[in-house]
């Protein structure tokens, strides 16, 4: 009679790994700080193009209850001085569309309790960084290896 052989722990690792990623993928990333949620907010932002809008800085106030849902209506609070009538139309049509696509965020216990009926200012900026100044390369300058 040849030895029982007992079964690999590979084995039963390989039976329930589905369904330990088929529950991880089932549900949203759960967002755990306000830094998460600003971080949430600008990925579902998507600015105007360049060729229709100049680029603004933009400011919405938005309030949240528990559930991630928005709370009354968000209120553009602050817009570059220089913007044109069309670019400040086009940029908060562009942070509205983000918020509609976003809500309801998937708050923790924890951050939906904290943040419920709290308003947050929420900036977007568009504006263009300035370039970073090219270096001189100096040859004549490279320190010595000894």
């Amino acid at each position: 009679m040849a030895p029982r052989r007992k079964p690999l722990p590979w084995f039963a690792a390989a039976l329930l790994l589905p369904l330990w990623t088929g529950s991880a993928q089932g549900q949203p990333e759960r967002l755990d700080s306000i830094r998460d949620v600003f971080a949430k907010l600008h990925s579902c932002w998507t600015p105007p193009p360049r060729s229709r809008a100049n680029p603004i800085d933009i400011t919405v106030v938005v309030s949240f209850n528990r559930q991630g849902a928005i709370l009354g209506r968000p209120k553009i609070t602050h817009e570059s001085e220089q913007a044109s009538d069309n670019d400040r139309l086009m940029h908060r049509v562009a942070v509205m569309e983000a918020l509609q696509r976003c809500t309801p965020l998937p708050f923790t216990e924890a951050l939906g309790g904290a943040i419920a009926g709290r308003p947050l200012a929420i900036p977007f900026r568009t504006r263009k960084k300035p370039s970073p100044k090219p270096r001189e390369h100096r040859a004549w300058l490279t320190p010595k290896i000894l």
